[in-house]
């Protein structure tokens, strides 16, 4: 019976072992690079910026580094070659971006204010000329100033004519 207890003790152990093993799998480093004094150092993080790209010895499989070719200015490029990256704009030009961005912006809020502020006038002209044509239209007398400032009673032809305008009003500020 001993020996059938030491049997199984060794096989527990030997589970647990591999179990121990398999779980520590996942846990080593990383990456692996040499520091300036020439170290070796692992580590489940990156090496710290400014690492020589010579001194990066392993990456994690999903940080592979990916290729750049350099090609000088004039020279064919092969087929194989990937194209060289867009040149990214430069300060000024971003500048000048921003710029012409806010200008638009710009243009775009006084346009909007402007905009409010002629459907205002037109609520208001609106408003106004609804007021004339009900007096327009209740027969009362009405006068205007001539020139001298003195009051003058407006004839049919006159009112007609005036009711004629306030319509046109009507019609393009009563929307």
């Amino acid at each position: 019976m001993p020996n059938l207890l030491a049997t199984f003790d060794l096989k527990r152990i030997g589970l647990l072992g591999l179990l121990l093993l398999c779980i520590a799998l996942p846990a080593q480093a990383q990456w692996k690079w040499r520091d300036a004094s020439g170290k070796l150092q692992f580590s489940d993080l990156p090496p710290p910026q400014g690492t020589a790209e010579k001194d990066i010895l392993q990456r994690p499989k999903n940080q592979q580094q990916e290729r750049v070719v350099i090609v000088p200015y004039g020279t064919a490029t092969s087929a194989s070659a990937p194209p060289p990256p867009a040149s990214s704009p430069n300060k000024a030009a971003l500048e000048r971006q921003a710029r012409e961005k806010q200008q638009e912006k710009d243009t775009q809020l006084r346009q909007k204010e402007a905009d409010a502020k002629q459907a205002e006038q037109r609520r208001d002209n609106c408003v106004r000329a609804k007021e004339n044509m009900k007096m327009l239209q209740e027969g009362i007398r009405l006068t205007r100033n001539n020139e001298k400032g003195e009051p003058i009673v407006i004839d049919e032809r006159q009112r007609a004519e005036e009711v004629t305008r306030t319509r046109t009003v009507i019609d393009s500020d009563c929307l």
